[in-house]
Formats: C-alpha cells, sequence, structure tokens
C-alpha cells in the first residue's frame, strides 16, 4: 500500500477494558466508576441524557468522555490531527463522545463549538461526520 507522506497514519486506541463489561449488561454508571478513563460509559451515559432531555447533563458527560479520549489518543501518538477510524472498535467510545458532544453543544446554544466537532469529525473519519445543511 502506498503511504500518503501529506496525512499522518491513522490512530488506533488500544482495547478498552470497559467494552465488555458494556457488551455483558453492566450500566454505563457503574462502568465509569470502574473505569473513568475510558470514553466508553461517558458517550453512553451522554447518550441516554440526550435521549431524556436532559442537554446539560448530556453535554458534561460527553464533555468528559471527550477529554478522556484525548488523553488516550495523545497516548497512542496522535498529534492533534489525522485519522482515527470509527470501524476499528476501541475507537469508537471517543469517537461516540465527541458525536454526543456536537449535539450537545449545539443542543445548548455552542454554536462555535459545534461547528469545530463537525470538522473534527469529519477530519477523523468522513463517514461519520455529520453532513453540513445546505
Amino acid at each position: 500500500m502506498k503511504q500518503n507522506l501529506l496525512r499522518p497514519e491513522p490512530t488506533l486506541l488500544p482495547a478498552d477494558p470497559a467494552a465488555p463489561l458494556i457488551e455483558e449488561g453492566a450500566s454505563p454508571h457503574e462502568v465509569a466508576r470502574q473505569h473513568p478513563a475510558s470514553s466508553l460509559p461517558w458517550a453512553l451515559l451522554s447518550e441516554q441524557a440526550f435521549a431524556e432531555r436532559d442537554d446539560v447533563a448530556a453535554y458534561a458527560y460527553a464533555r468528559t468522555g471527550y477529554h478522556r479520549g484525548l488523553d488516550a489518543l495523545r497516548r497512542a501518538g496522535w498529534r492533534g490531527a489525522g485519522p482515527i477510524p470509527f470501524d476499528h472498535l476501541p475507537n469508537q467510545g471517543f469517537l461516540r463522545a465527541l458525536m454526543a458532544l456536537g449535539k450537545a453543544a449545539a443542543a445548548i446554544g455552542e454554536d462555535d463549538e459545534a461547528e469545530r466537532i463537525v470538522e473534527f469529525l469529519s477530519d477523523a473519519d468522513p463517514s461519520i461526520a455529520p453532513k453540513s445543511e445546505q
């Protein structure tokens, strides 16, 4: 495969210890207590809060998952830009938290942040980036 010298290699996070617990049916609250550094339970808590129409809680949970994910990405060698493929299962917690953060930011009127997140998602994995309104 030909290497693209202008674009960094995709960042692939290591296995997430929270994922098997979630798959086994553990509550996101309990998993967040056991694995607070994992983005996945925070993303799920945000999605639940948004479904319950609690935009502020959704925003707070998503922001926590986003920051935990940034920490993990940096440990994995990410330098602030480049692909973070959604089809790599361990990346999904961070990307779901990022998607939830964008949705919650828009819901509470943080339009600039919501727009930045659309750009971030497009850079990370264009297949999951929200399509802009035209």
